[in-house]
């Protein structure tokens, strides 16, 4: 159990009252702050580092914050690993097709809704299109990461030749520069498939981070030494060490995924099994096996992320006008749904689920969707109320 992730998860926990604080005992299942099985000695003292950087908190401009933000922490987004909640969302805007952002010089693509004194916040200018996006958990990322682009092509079916109205097509993205590509990434004129962000907008976890220590925090680095904001200018000192985003890196790379409870309930059984029979694991594929790894401990390892990291059209009630990539603005990369069950309790007991936290209930996310998800929609409304309950109880298990 490691102290940075725990103490924030606690202090989220806690019942506060006049006279005492109490924290609840969470179940070691439960818990998203743990390494994965198998590291090294040494891996594991990269991932207590990693720890640490990811929690630390930024308050000054004499430690990197700013002067342009949104949050002091990448820990303060993702409380305890997990979820994260409509208060800390962050907000993209100003690009609508696939010719890239043109609004770069007026604080595109992220608005930094915070500023240190001396400086006005951003706002996002008249007119342009925005995407509000809520944390996503952090647990298992290293293993999406470790999958091979052939693998999540082989899911892909832009023409939808098996005539199921479901196609799948992966972002085509073009990577920061200091992206080296792996043996196993497949590139196209130079794009590569994106496999984070809402709309798969981020090739590597090494990009997500350094990305988000700068847009997020205001925090350069070697990678990314240019101040986010209206004023983008080059900065001569590296406010975080190449040293630290390479250890956040490996951190979120080596956490533990989620682990589904209550596997041998006969009411989670039965609403897996419902959960393919009205298709929706024709997006969420449940079931997926790793290749060889640099980090041992995530090589040839079997998971269940239910997801085919691909993006897919979602209709036009989740079309919000913004895309990134060559993804279209109604279409949205899969999310993987381990760690659905704990959303609540990281998001303060109420669920904000979808993309911008619109939904305050598995069922509300379900019937939200439309597009290539249509039909799994109307075969859920098909069922029985019974059998709705079973399969919202194998859901909220994972």
């Amino acid at each position: 159990m490691y102290f940075k992730s725990l103490i924030i998860l606690n202090t989220a926990l806690f019942i506060v009252s006049c006279q005492k604080l109490v924290s609840p005992v969470i179940p070691e299942d439960e818990l998203l702050v743990e390494p994965i099985e198998g590291l090294t000695s040494d891996e594991l003292d990269r991932f207590h580092k990693g720890d640490e950087i990811f929690n630390r908190r930024f308050f000054t401009d004499e430690t990197g914050l700013g002067p342009y933000f949104i949050a002091t922490s990448c820990g303060s987004c993702h409380n305890g690993n997990g979820k994260g909640h409509p208060s800390n969302a962050i907000t993209r805007f100003g690009q609508t097709d696939s010719t890239g952002n043109h609004y770069l010089d007026l604080g595109g693509p992220q608005l930094q809704n915070r500023a240190l004194p001396g400086y006005v916040p951003e706002s996002v200018p008249a007119g342009l299109p925005t995407m509000v996006s809520v944390a996503p958990i952090n647990a298992g990322l290293g293993l999406l990461a470790a999958l091979t682009d052939t693998q999540i092509l082989a899911n892909a079916d832009p023409f939808d030749a098996d005539n199921d109205s479901i196609s799948g097509v992966p972002n085509r993205i073009t990577p920061k520069s200091f992206f080296v590509p792996q043996a196993y990434h497949v590139t196209i004129g130079g794009k590569y498939i994106g496999r984070f962000g809402k709309k798969g907008s981020t090739v590597s976890l090494l990009e997500q981070v350094a990305s988000a220590f700068n847009q997020d925090i205001g925090i350069t680095s070697a990678f990314i030494p240019i101040e986010p904001g209206i004023i983008n200018y080059t900065v001569n000192t590296e406010e975080v060490s190449l040293t630290d985003v390479l250890n956040v890196e490996f951190f979120l790379r080596t956490l533990r995924p989620p682990v589904q409870r209550n596997q041998t309930d006969s009411d989670v059984i039965a609403g897996r099994q419902l959960f393919t029979d009205i298709k929706c694991v024709k997006c969420h594929i449940s079931e997926w096996t790793t290749g060889p790894n640099d980090i041992a401990a995530l090589s040839y390892k079997t998971f269940y992320p239910y997801t085919d990291l691909l993006l897919h059209d979602m209709g036009p009630g989740l079309d919000d006008g913004y895309t990134e990539g060559t993804a279209l603005t109604s279409e949205w990369r899969t999310p993987a749904l381990w760690g659905l069950g704990l959303a609540k309790r990281a998001q303060g007991g109420t669920y904000f689920l979808l993309h911008d936290g619109r939904a305050h209930s598995i069922e509300e996310a379900i019937l939200a969707h439309g597009g290539e998800a249509y039909l799994a929609k109307e075969l859920y409304h098909g069922l029985s109320k019974d059998d709705k309950e079973k399969l919202i109880k194998f859901l909220e298990s994972l």
